[in-house]
């Protein structure tokens, strides 16, 4: 950037006009593992195109020195704003620090960038309500199948212990769930809790369905599983190949109620079968609008919109951020809120 700079100086040209036909958005996601970050980019690329941006979209498939390889790359050659989803929030500063130093603005795309100064705004849905949201739905389902056993025996899972926002979806279904463990309404036979223990490193889902496995063969050999915490719906497949694999949902044996987040089409359709009990929608193409409305205004002088000045700490200033607001999907109303609204087609759920 700096070297375009100072070549158009030389020959007399305006910067700013320059600058105006070759802004490029750096976009650094994390995978292309799971569906929901591939819409993500998707989002993305589509509406800072047609805001008259050009895009670099780079995926790292979970590999945080690849990560830093392609931000470091993007501020190499340039780009005017980075937009990052981090695999491990922690890992960054360095890289940041050198964007900084290039006059190349930081935007965390919904997962904190921590322990460094260098990132401008973040973007993102009120992860805490993710949270209260699945346990609720927890709540919900335990009501509607099992009201009649008491207490009801779940199990805790976290999200990835790299990754900020898991511990804001913890905090926010624990905010609900541990008043019911305390009067002793839930039961958790394994007795794990915090995300030191149950969190999934990366959000594998092979690695959850390892761990329901244990669990169940650990805890339930006299007893019977009725619900599970579940963040995210790739996590949440793989705990239902557990439960399915012992006999859950077959003869007499209910189906437990399954959390999950992201409605990713393989967990719509669990939904539909009657498996996976409820998701959390994070609509990308909000998510990116205001991403875009936010790089929008910084390349243009003006100031970004932002709605929480409070919530998010890095560990060394409090993030300016936007926050979108989740919608809980179960069986009732994932026709209105994922195809109605064009989300998905009526065929992507078949």
């Amino acid at each position: 950037m700096t070297s375009i700079k100072t070549a158009a100086l030389a020959f007399g040209i305006s910067w700013l006009a320059v600058a105006a036909s070759a802004q490029t958005i750096g976009i650094s996601m994390p995978t292309q593992s799971s569906a929901r970050w591939i819409a993500d980019g998707a989002n993305m690329v589509e509406q800072f195109e047609a805001a008259g941006y050009e895009t670099n979209l780079q995926y790292a498939e979970d590999d945080i020195p690849n990560q830093l390889a392609q931000v470091e790359n993007m501020i190499t050659q340039g780009v005017d704003v980075l937009v990052i989803a981090a695999i491990d929030g922690t890992t960054l500063s360095n890289a940041l620090a050198n964007a900084a130093a290039s006059d190349i603005r930081v935007i965390a795309y919904d997962r904190l960038i921590r322990d460094t100064p260098d990132v401008d705004y973040y973007a993102t849905f009120d992860n805490f309500q993710v949270g209260v949201q699945q346990a609720n739905s927890l709540v919900q389902g335990l009501e509607e199948r099992f009201g009649d056993v008491n207490p009801w025996h779940v199990e805790l899972f976290g999200g990835s212990p790299d990754d900020n926002n898991a511990y804001f979806f913890y905090d926010g279904a624990m905010s609900i769930l541990q008043p019911l463990i305390d009067e002793g309404r839930i039961v958790i036979p394994s007795g794990q809790q915090g995300m030191e223990t149950v969190g999934t490193l990366r959000w594998d889902g092979s690695a959850a369905q390892a761990r329901m496995d244990n669990l169940l063969s650990a805890n339930y050999t006299q007893e019977v599983v009725h619900g599970v915490l579940s963040p995210y719906d790739g996590l949440s497949i793989g705990i239902l190949s557990s439960l399915k694999g012992v006999g859950y949902g077959s003869g007499d044996l209910e189906m437990p109620i399954v959390t999950g987040q992201d409605a990713e089409v393989q967990s719509v359709k669990s939904i539909q079968a009657g498996e996976q009990y409820s998701t959390i929608f994070k609509d990308t193409r909000e998510l990116a609008r205001v991403t875009v409305g936010m790089v929008d205004a910084m390349l243009k002088g003006g100031e970004p919109e932002i709605n929480d000045t409070e919530t998010y700490d890095n560990g060394v200033k409090v993030v300016p951020s936007y926050l979108l607001e989740p919608v809980p999907v179960d069986a009732s109303n994932y026709q209105e809120i994922l195809v109605d609204s064009g989300y998905y087609t009526a065929e992507q759920l078949q």
